[in-house]
Protein backbone atom coordinates (compact mmCIF):
# COMPACT_ATOMS: atom_id res chain seq x y z
CA UNK A 1 0.00 0.00 0.00
CA UNK A 2 1.71 3.31 -0.88
CA UNK A 3 0.82 6.85 -0.39
CA UNK A 4 -1.51 8.91 -2.33
CA UNK A 5 -1.09 12.32 -2.90
CA UNK A 6 -4.16 14.59 -1.84
CA UNK A 7 -4.94 18.24 -1.83
CA UNK A 8 -6.62 20.67 0.45
CA UNK A 9 -7.07 23.87 1.14
CA UNK A 10 -5.88 25.45 4.35
CA UNK A 11 -6.46 29.00 4.94
CA UNK A 12 -7.18 29.81 1.47
CA UNK A 13 -4.10 28.26 0.02
CA UNK A 14 -3.56 24.91 -1.34
CA UNK A 15 -1.10 22.47 -0.02
CA UNK A 16 -0.51 18.72 -0.39
CA UNK A 17 0.12 15.47 1.68
CA UNK A 18 0.93 11.95 0.98
CA UNK A 19 -1.03 9.54 3.43
CA UNK A 20 -2.20 5.66 2.61
CA UNK A 21 -5.64 4.93 1.97
CA UNK A 22 -6.04 3.41 5.58
CA UNK A 23 -4.43 6.35 6.82
CA UNK A 24 -6.70 8.58 5.53
CA UNK A 25 -9.65 6.34 6.50
CA UNK A 26 -8.74 7.34 9.96
CA UNK A 27 -8.48 10.86 9.47
CA UNK A 28 -12.52 10.55 7.76
CA UNK A 29 -13.30 8.92 10.59
CA UNK A 30 -11.70 11.21 13.17
CA UNK A 31 -13.49 14.32 11.64
CA UNK A 32 -16.72 12.47 11.44
CA UNK A 33 -16.33 11.87 15.18
CA UNK A 34 -15.97 15.76 15.55
CA UNK A 35 -18.47 16.75 13.37
CA UNK A 36 -16.05 18.75 11.36
CA UNK A 37 -15.19 18.64 7.90
CA UNK A 38 -11.82 16.81 6.78
CA UNK A 39 -10.67 20.09 5.62
CA UNK A 40 -11.02 21.44 8.95
CA UNK A 41 -9.01 18.77 10.66
CA UNK A 42 -6.37 18.72 9.06
CA UNK A 43 -6.02 22.25 9.22
CA UNK A 44 -6.33 22.18 12.76
CA UNK A 45 -3.42 19.15 12.90
CA UNK A 46 -1.17 21.31 10.57
CA UNK A 47 -1.75 24.67 13.14
CA UNK A 48 -0.39 22.49 15.52
CA UNK A 49 2.62 20.73 14.18
CA UNK A 50 5.92 21.70 14.91
CA UNK A 51 7.43 23.14 11.81
CA UNK A 52 10.11 20.13 11.45
CA UNK A 53 7.59 17.86 11.12
CA UNK A 54 5.96 17.75 7.45
CA UNK A 55 2.11 17.55 7.41
CA UNK A 56 2.19 14.12 6.16
CA UNK A 57 3.80 13.14 8.89
CA UNK A 58 1.70 15.03 11.26
CA UNK A 59 -1.28 13.64 10.15
CA UNK A 60 0.23 10.11 10.73
CA UNK A 61 1.31 10.80 13.85
CA UNK A 62 -2.41 12.35 14.89
CA UNK A 63 -4.03 9.21 13.78
CA UNK A 64 -1.72 7.05 15.73
CA UNK A 65 -2.06 9.37 18.76
CA UNK A 66 -6.65 8.57 18.38
CA UNK A 67 -6.06 5.32 18.07
CA UNK A 68 -3.84 4.90 21.51
CA UNK A 69 -6.08 7.06 23.25
CA UNK A 70 -9.29 5.30 22.30
CA UNK A 71 -7.28 1.71 22.67
CA UNK A 72 -9.13 -0.44 25.52
CA UNK A 73 -6.17 -0.88 28.01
Amino acid sequence: MSPKKRSVTINGHRTSFSLEDAFYAEVERIAAARGMPVAALIAEIDAARPRATNLSSALRLHVLREMKRSAPT
